[in-house]
């Protein structure tokens, strides 16, 4: 059986660790929202095209975006990136981005007739350096893809790396795509406090508050660039209104959830630790994580990460991910697994993981 179909199939019975969304209980106040817009019919009409009175200006603060920065609300961070490179990849344009990465991003490029250059990663500092952007500009590179902090290491960037990073988008005209999908789990810098003309924002509350089933992202720009975006919008009549209620009390009260939720992934990422430590030929490239995910690395072991995926799910309920989904030339080397879900959750992840590897190994 496709292992989504076995999960969703199972759901209540699956830790799921496979995709970096977060489970860990954070406020009521997100679920009193739904109910309320619910009871009161509001998904009986469409929303307002710009998203309900509020939402853009609380995301706005929250990431703290230059004034003249225009937000768009999409079904999801995929969308409003495919709705990006529609509008301003020129067919053959070279997108600069790393491997392993979010390959998701990289199929838009390609079905927007974009080139992708692959900077290798899994490597120290286990994140792209200046020196391997600069070697890989040509007159035909339009963007760069910077996801900070990093899917799937963990990596993040610090200041000095992005201020170099975006000098060097100043000097060869390219286009920044700051991804800032996991920016609650750390303190990045955005990209646009040195290039905010040339930088595009993308963001999404599938991650910190929980909301993926929801789909709800956010693009946010300089006008001059959402100008150029907006015949390509897709959603003319906006985005899940409930969805859209979620995340505007979620932004409300981020105050109230978001340090216990960080300090329990600390804890989680703790346990993962300790468990991989014992175990031979098994190491975590990038420790603390940045994001709500580590890199396993289990290649010293000799197991193929696809046989582990599958013997934590099928045998075990725990649903991590191979590295094959995140990287096309290391992905034989380790696993992924987030660490956004409950403690209990973690314990049974410590205590299948060691199993699985040992049965493996024989």
């Amino acid at each position: 059986m496709d292992p989504f179909d076995y999960a969703h199939k199972h759901a209540k019975d699956i830790v799921w660790m496979s995709q970096n969304t977060n489970q860990i209980p954070i406020t009521e106040f997100i679920d009193k929202a739904i109910l309320k817009a619910v009871q009161e019919g509001e998904y009986n009409l469409y929303p307002r095209a710009r998203g309900i009175f509020g939402l853009c200006e609380a995301i706005s603060a929250h990431l703290t975006l230059p004034g003249d920065y225009q937000v768009l609300l999409t079904n999801g961070g995929i969308e409003g990136l495919y709705i990006l490179f529609r509008a301003l990849l020129p067919k053959g344009g070279e997108v600069i981005c790393t491997d392993p990465s979010f390959m998701p991003i990289h199929h838009q490029v390609e079905i927007s007739d974009g080139i992708l250059v692959e900077l290798p990663i899994y490597q120290p500092p286990w994140k792209m350096t200046v020196e391997q952007i600069k070697a890989a500009i040509t007159g035909n590179t339009k963007m760069m893809l910077l996801i900070d902090s990093i899917n799937p290491l963990g990596t993040a960037y610090d200041r000095s790396e992005v201020k170099a990073i975006c000098e060097l988008a100043e000097e060869h005209d390219l286009i920044v795509i700051d991804d800032i999908t996991y920016r609650d789990f750390s303190e990045p810098v955005g990209t646009y406090e040195y290039v905010p003309e040339r930088t595009i924002v993308s963001y999404t509350f599938s991650k910190n508050c929980g909301l993926a089933g929801m789909r709800i992202g956010v693009l946010a720009a300089p006008k001059s660039l959402m100008e150029k975006i907006l015949p390509y919008n897709t959603n003319v009549l906006s985005v899940n209104v409930l969805a859209q209620r979620a995340a505007l009390a979620a932004l409300e009260t981020i105050g109230q959830w978001l340090p216990p939720l960080r300090q329990q992934l600390i804890e989680n990422q703790q346990l993962i630790k300790d468990t991989v430590d014992k175990i031979e030929g098994a190491f975590l490239p990038v420790y603390p994580s940045k994001t709500n995910m580590f890199v396993i690395d289990i290649s010293q072991t000799g197991i193929d990460p696809d046989d582990v995926q599958e013997k934590m799910l099928f045998e075990h309920n725990v649903f991590i991910r191979s590295g094959n989904y995140v990287s096309k030339r290391f992905g034989n080397k380790f696993v992924r697994t987030s660490f956004s879900v409950p403690r209990e959750g973690v314990e049974r992840f410590a205590e299948a993981f060691p199993k699985v590897i040992s049965e493996l190994r024989k």
